[in-house]
């Protein structure tokens, strides 16, 4: 599957490739287009978080009045999910999207000759066997990033053969070689820095996070230990501060706001700086259409 969106998205990295003729910047319109493709999940995304705030009082009233009784605090959540016209797996949307763009760019920039110049394995075998043979050392894990920075002496060894031109890839980017592998060039300082500038981002992003979340208990907090009416029995129900729990779309995001960063990095260091690169550019892209959305929201609501 992952495969199979990778070439997806090799076909337009390659069509920006050939517009700017610069690999990091193609990547940093490439992440643009991708952003733009999901806006309208994003949008959706931050609605439901606004939306998932205001019915927590509600949720605390349901968990409360049916803690005994299991099989009707489902089927009560259910009701109010469906009449507030929301979903309570909304945020696993979400995390699945991340997931299949997460890997799917990581085969992508791991093996751009794959899917994005479309050669055949073949031929990439072919190539690596001449590397070889010249005592040229290959990486198992990314071979088609050392063919690429192998590029003039294989276009030496076959002038004639037009696919070597496919590995012209200018991978240079403000100084930066793209196809640098940090936990292959440890000895390199600049190989961190986009990975560095990656994790403040995330930080930042996660923090922005946090933030919107603690307003929303804040309101929340005020109308914590107010009295309720239960509308069966006409009884008083006082809703406990111990007997709160957090709702399943609260949950999810808030695991997913770290789980997704810390993966992220983990595979960074692993991987062609390319990778980290569209990240990067992510990250600063999300904080942005937070800020913005955020604010569109909060002026509908108003």
């Amino acid at each position: 599957m992952f495969e199979f969106f990778a070439n997806i998205f090799g076909y337009l990295l390659e069509l920006l490739y050939n517009l700017v003729n610069n690999y990091g910047v193609a990547i940093i319109l490439f992440t643009i287009v991708i952003k733009l493709i999901l806006l309208p999940l994003s949008i959706k995304q931050q609605r439901t978080m606004k939306k998932s705030a205001k019915i927590q009082e509600k949720l605390k009233v349901i968990q409360f009045k049916y803690k005994n009784n299991p099989e009707k605090l489902n089927q009560e959540m259910m009701n109010l999910y469906k009449n507030e016209k929301m979903s309570p797996f909304s945020g696993c949307l979400t995390a699945i999207v991340q997931l299949i763009l997460l890997l799917s760019i990581f085969y992508l920039v791991r093996s751009p000759l794959t899917f994005m110049e479309k050669m055949n394995t073949e031929d990439i075998n072919k190539y690596v066997s001449q590397l070889q043979e010249e005592g040229k050392q290959v990486s198992s894990v990314y071979p088609e990033i050392d063919l690429i920075r192998e590029y003039n002496f294989l276009k030496e060894k076959n002038i004639e053969d037009q696919n070597i031109d496919k590995m012209n890839l200018q991978m240079n980017f403000l100084g930066l070689d793209l196809s640098k592998v940090p936990q292959q060039n440890m000895s390199d300082y600049t190989v961190y820095i986009i990975p560095a500038l990656y994790i403040l981002s995330s930080f930042i992003s996660i923090r922005m996070t946090t933030s919107m979340q603690q307003k929303m208990n804040k309101k929340k907090e005020q109308n914590e230990n107010k009295n309720v009416i239960d509308g069966e029995t006409g009884k008083e129900l006082v809703v406990k501060e111990e007997a709160n729990e957090m709702d399943a779309v609260m949950q999810t995001n808030k695991m997913m706001s770290w789980m997704m960063p810390i993966m992220s990095i983990s595979i960074a260091f692993v991987a062609p700086l390319g990778l980290a690169l569209y990240w990067l550019v992510n990250n600063i892209l999300m904080i942005a259409e937070r800020l913005v959305l955020n604010k569109i929201i909060k002026t509908e609501e108003e």
